[in-house]
């Protein structure tokens, strides 16, 4: 049951692989936020939940509205690491350094 719960997993990736237009072959430690998260029971989750049940709303059905929480990150950290011209590169936000039900 723990596997399913929101929170922060890893991978080990080339940085090349990370579709950031870097060429380096070194590997970097990438950290995302996986999992599902309890839905929440607040009125505002109740009435929308019942909202999206009912087909004949327009302003809903033309939108794409989520009523429940889903795995995020609250917090980044930055990446470091060394191109193929032996140059340094330091990517903003690019790994979560921790993860919540947001929503």
């Amino acid at each position: 049951m723990e596997d399913r719960e929101c929170r922060l997993k890893t991978l080990l990736l080339r940085v090349r692989d990370l579709g950031l237009g870097y060429d380096s072959e070194e590997t970097v430690l990438f950290k995302y936020c996986g999992g599902g998260c309890p839905r929440s029971r607040t009125n505002h989750d109740l009435t929308l939940a019942r909202l999206l049940q009912k087909s004949d709303l327009p302003s809903l059905l033309e939108e794409k509205v989520f009523g429940e929480p889903c795995c995020r990150p609250t917090h980044y950290e930055d990446v470091a690491f060394l191109d193929d011209s032996h140059h340094w590169h330091t990517v903003e936000k690019l790994s979560a350094s921790s993860c919540g039900c947001i929503g």
